[in-house]
């Protein structure tokens, strides 16, 4: 299976932003969707991808695999600043894949700057539809992965700090937004998108005196990915969304530092763009004449 097209960094915000060239960046998922278009963005800018997913094999109906995704981010690399990428086939559940991917990070560049929680499951069953065995999968991924997955990077993200990299830990997950429509609709992913919102405000505060920002960062409409696509309705649905290279600018926003965001922060890929000077967004939508459809927890 071939690898997808990578994405690249807007000149714009390159020449707004910081130099990461050399910087390491530890990514979960990113196989392909908007994980496969921050690594290739972020390597384009010259930033080092270590991508940590389980996609060792081509999906039977999915594009991309950890090691597809890499050569895209190589490729990414040579076109733009140099960035590099290197897989590591894991799951973010295993506190031994986690710890290794840490190390293969430290082992291959050099530490860590920049830690990037994607990885996550989704499924929008009632309480009452919901099995086990699915509310296991996103507490365990979303929850508990991007908790153990930042912790392990702590000591290697405030040797970053010690050294003046800024370094950044980035949490793809909504505002913690209370209105009960949200926890009435799909309680279950609702309370593991939270979740993960929630180690945004802790580490915040964890590792505010030592200089690493934490931040969490969300699609304010719909994006245009192969797995909203395979769902029913949803090649429909896309026409009302945006391109995934939306998220991976606002993503590299951040990590440029071409965006003021104090740490803590729930910030929209439209609100951080805005921040760095970028308003017209035309160019991003699916279909410019089709009307926006929000994302959830909005």
């Amino acid at each position: 299976m071939q690898g997808m097209t990578h994405f690249t960094a807007s000149p714009q915000l390159l020449a707004a932003g910081r130099d990461i060239a050399g910087h390491t960046v530890l990514i979960s998922g990113g196989s392909r969707g908007i994980g496969h278009a921050i690594a290739t963005t972020l390597a384009s800018a010259g930033a080092n991808i270590v991508l940590v997913a389980k996609t060792d094999t081509p999906h039977p109906s999915l594009e991309g695999t950890v090691h597809s995704a890499v050569a895209d981010i190589d490729a990414a690399g040579e076109a733009g600043r140099g960035g590099r990428g290197s897989a590591v086939v894991g799951d973010v559940r295993s506190d031994e894949d986690v710890q290794r991917a840490v190390q293969h990070a430290v082992t291959t560049f050099g530490g860590i700057d920049h830690v990037i929680n994607n990885a996550s499951a989704i499924n929008l069953s009632s309480t009452e539809r919901i099995d086990p065995k699915r509310y296991d999968l996103m507490q365990d991924i979303n929850a508990r992965g991007t908790f153990m997955l930042s912790k392990a990077a702590f000591p290697e993200l405030r040797r970053s700090a010690g050294a003046g990299r800024d370094p950044h830990i980035l949490t793809l997950s909504p505002p913690l937004n209370l209105d009960p429509r949200w926890f009435g609709e799909h309680l279950a992913y609702t309370m593991a998108k939270y979740a993960m919102s929630m180690t945004t405000l802790g580490f915040a505060e964890e590792l505010r005196s030592d200089g690493v920002q934490v931040n969490s960062l969300w699609p304010a409409t719909l994006i245009d990915t192969a797995a909203l696509r395979a769902i029913p309705g949803g090649a429909r649905m896309v026409q009302g969304g945006r391109s995934p290279q939306i998220v991976a600018d606002a993503a590299l926003a951040l990590i440029l530092r071409a965006a003021p965001a104090p740490s803590g922060g729930f910030l929209t890929d439209e609100e951080v763009l805005a921040g760095a000077g970028m308003t017209e967004l035309a160019g991003y939508a699916v279909d410019p004449e089709a009307e926006l459809i929000p994302d959830i927890f909005l």
